[in-house]
């Protein structure tokens, strides 16, 4: 007991306060949650965006309604359409658009050949309005989670 009041008295006289040493338990479970904490964030923000080519290797071009299948979409995921420009474009549209292959009027579209489109949440549609390309496939749509 002798040896414990000694060291208190040492530590009182250099102004630190019992439990606030260096090696205190409150200091640790801080620090420790720090790290957890910053880790799971760090994992969240790896899990959120996943990027996804439209078409896979083949692009956005005819015949790719159907690629989205089996694909877990999640808000903020990105859809990269590659396409050659001069023959293809790709139309942001609504329900309508996309079962009649027109283009509503204010519908974004996108012209570069190389367009990234991040999702919101629910259901998008999304075709070519040249001439005859939405009703040979050149659509799709997506719900995202």
């Amino acid at each position: 007991m002798e040896k414990k009041e000694k060291k208190r008295k040492e530590k009182a006289k250099w102004g630190i306060k019992v439990g606030e040493g260096r090696g205190s338990a409150i200091g640790r479970g801080v620090a420790v949650a720090a790290v957890i904490g910053l880790v799971m964030m760090s994992q969240l923000e790896s899990v959120e965006a996943a990027v996804y080519d439209v078409g896979g290797s083949s692009g956005w071009t005819f015949n790719v309604q159907n690629w989205p299948k089996g694909i877990r979409f999640r808000a903020g995921d990105i859809l990269k359409f590659n396409y050659d420009s001069s023959i293809h474009n790709v139309v942001v549209v609504n329900k309508a658009g996309y079962a009649s292959c027109k283009t509503p009027g204010g519908a974004k579209v996108y012209n570069t050949g190389s367009d990234q489109i991040k999702l919101p949440k629910g259901q998008s549609y999304f075709i070519c309005n040249f001439p005859g390309h939405c009703e040979a496939g050149m659509k799709i749509a997506v719900n995202a989670l």
